[in-house]
């Protein structure tokens, strides 16, 4: 355990300084400047190995695949030159078919470990496929190929183990992984938290909104939502039960905003980065899109927790128990410098490569110059093996769901896939949704999140495309519907990782996370329609779609806890079931944009939302007059 703890420590610096001399291109300056396949193969031979070692089977055998890993991948860098010049994806000579077997093998075994079972049910027979594609009716048939050329392709081209998923990785991924490890290890979860506490712990339902932004904000950088919920969670729902908040509820307030903070900008998780490499653009326009869905989000949770509390009489915590603002701003003032830092870098100057460097750089300069806040080698040999964990456990993921894309490419199914999707549909764009939405969530209960994203960017992006919607909203709305099934029964890990914390019962912990965070079920299906939704069009037609989407979102926020924030408690029985309804129906109105997609008029979605609002506040406000007429006598 010793040798292999060491082992990781070297390798995550290894890794770390492969990938800062090809971000800053040191090569101009030494004139070393190796190939891109080169780096790729280098990066895999030190990682790839620790898929055996850190997931183990069977301890020889697992340091024998290792040993493969590692000497595979080191002939195959040493060998980079001769596979682009001699073109061996194609015509590769007998020793590089062999090794790419070899390759194919391992990469496959890697991702099982750890992706697990249900992820290689998917991923091994797509890379089976086009050994057996010209034999298989005619809407799964494709190229067939033979063993060795099909093993060369996976591993030589840039379509396959090399491809998309890996190279997003290893020029995106990597910095910002490196600095959400800093961040959490220099203390920025805890600084977070605090601040949380401070701003919100004293209003109504003030634990529940410190888990939401809390665990908004550290979310972001960790991109994991079962990680976000063991670290934040652990902290925020405790506080929450002893606050009178039911111990389902708490848990599943820290499930959804968990969910959401993997979705926030600026960081969004490692998917994002794979997004903007298939669609070709810069990261920071993805990280501006997903602004007005994420503010709809939390906004629905604020308003959802706030009516809660209202309802339930729930009190803030003492101020004598909570920390102060300013105290806390002093002591830990240079993790916001460090996120002002990021994000200048990642908006203002355009370089999303460079921008986590730079941020870690700072904090950890800033880290060591505090004494009370100082590494030593303990700590900083802690955060190598947390690095270079984390590294390993995304080399083996993104190499294996490298081989789905590969699989399609190779055999030229990447190509009608589309056109056989719409003729599925029938041309019937909401039905080609519901379908994705539907997949995307079905992969997602059985595999990562940006491995689902990966296997339907490339399938059903394309067809939804070529029904008339805009890429970008596109391949947002499959990265929202892949991460539901953390918060959705039966799987729900996020919500079951919270249960635990909070001893609750898993299943209905499930339910109450997604009736906290049922506006995330609804935005895909709003923006996807409406991409001003996510910045895409005029000025002003991206305020108003914001701002009826914030009305609508508001709306049903309040209908789904049976408090209207400003007016009070709807009723009981029939009565206060229809009002829901009429509520309901309103916040759906206002949120659902109108225009040539839906096929409604803005005009008369407004009119009908104005109509059904109208007798809930006409109603509901003179049932409080006649109520408070009622306490006066």
């Amino acid at each position: 355990m010793i040798q292999t703890s060491f082992a990781l420590r070297l390798s995550a610096i290894l890794v770390l300084s492969i990938s800062i001399y090809q971000t800053f291109n040191f090569g101009a300056w030494t004139g070393f400047v190796p190939l891109a396949n080169q780096v790729i193969y280098a990066t895999l031979a030190l990682l790839l190995p620790f898929a055996f070692l850190l997931w183990p089977r069977w301890r020889w055998i697992d340091a024998v695949l290792a040993a493969l890993a590692f000497c595979s991948c080191a002939w195959l860098a040493f060998m980079g030159e001769r596979i682009v010049m001699e073109g061996w994806e194609y015509a590769a000579p007998y020793s590089a078919q062999m090794i790419s077997i070899l390759l194919w093998g391992l990469v496959l075994e890697a991702g099982r470990r750890i992706g697990g079972t249900a992820m290689m049910v998917v991923v091994a027979p797509l890379s089976f496929y086009p050994l057996v594609a010209a034999s298989l009716p005619s809407f799964l048939a494709g190229f067939s190929m033979s063993l060795p050329d099909t093993a060369t392709f996976y591993a030589l081209s840039n379509e396959g183990i090399l491809g998309v998923p890996m190279r997003a990785f290893i020029n995106l991924v990597l910095g910002f992984l490196v600095f959400g490890v800093a961040l959490q290890r220099t203390g920025g979860g805890k600084f977070f938290l605090d601040l949380a506490f401070a701003a919100l712990g004293h209003v109504r339902g003030g634990p529940a909104k410190v888990a939401v932004l809390s665990s908004g904000m550290m979310g972001s950088m960790s991109g994991s939502v079962v990680t976000n919920v063991l670290t934040t969670g652990t902290l925020t729902i405790p506080t929450m039960i002893r606050t009178g908040i039911r111990r389902e509820t708490a848990a599943g307030v820290e499930a959804c905003a968990s969910t959401g903070g993997v979705l926030a900008p600026p960081v969004m998780g490692a998917t994002a980065f794979v997004m903007a490499t298939f669609l070709n653009i810069p990261y920071q326009h993805i990280v501006l899109a997903a602004i007005p869905p994420t503010l709809l989000y939390f906004l629905g949770l604020f308003i959802q927790v706030d009516a809660m509390a209202a309802k339930r009489g729930l009190l803030g915590l003492p101020e004598a128990e909570l920390p102060r603002f300013g105290r806390v701003l002093r002591e830990g003032w240079w993790y916001l410098a460090v996120f002002i830092l990021l994000i200048w870098m990642l908006l203002v100057l355009n370089r999303e490569s460079w921008a986590p460097w730079f941020a870690t750089a700072l904090l950890l300069f800033i880290n060591q110059v505090i004494p009370k806040q100082r590494w030593g080698i303990k700590s900083l040999g802690s955060f190598l093996e947390d690095v270079g964990r984390l590294f390993a456990e995304l080399a083996g993921l993104m190499g294996a769901v490298g081989l789905i894309v590969g699989a399609l490419v190779f055999t030229g199914k990447i190509g009608n896939i589309a056109s056989d999707l719409l003729a599925l549909a029938d041309g019937n764009l909401y039905l080609l949704l519901a379908m994705g939405a539907l997949t995307a969530f079905v992969l997602g209960i059985g595999m990562t999140v940006t491995a689902a994203y990966i296997f339907l960017a490339v399938s059903l992006a394309p067809a939804l495309v070529s029904a008339g919607l805009e890429p970008l909203p596109v391949h947002m709305f499959i990265l929202y519907w892949s991460m539901l099934s953390y918060i959705t029964p039966p799987v729900a890990i996020g919500a079951f990782a919270a249960a635990t914390i909070a001893k609750a019962k898993p299943m209905q912990t499930a339910i109450e996370a997604m009736r906290m965070g049922g506006v995330i079920y609804l935005l895909p299906f709003f923006f996807v329609v409406a991409p001003a939704l996510l910045i895409q069009g005029p000025t002003d037609i991206v305020l108003l779609t914001f701002g009826s989407a914030l009305m609508g979102v508001f709306l049903i926020s309040c209908a789904a806890q049976r408090w209207l924030i400003g007016v009070g408690p709807y009723p009981d029985g029939t009565a206060g079931f229809t009002l829901r309804m009429l509520t309901l129906a309103s916040g759906l109105a206002f949120a659902l944009p109108g225009g040539a997609l839906t096929g409604i008029a803005p005009t008369l979605l407004l009119t009908f939302a104005v109509a059904c609002m109208a007798p809930v506040l006409i109603w509901l406000v003179l049932e409080r007059r006649v109520s408070l007429d009622r306490s006066r006598i």
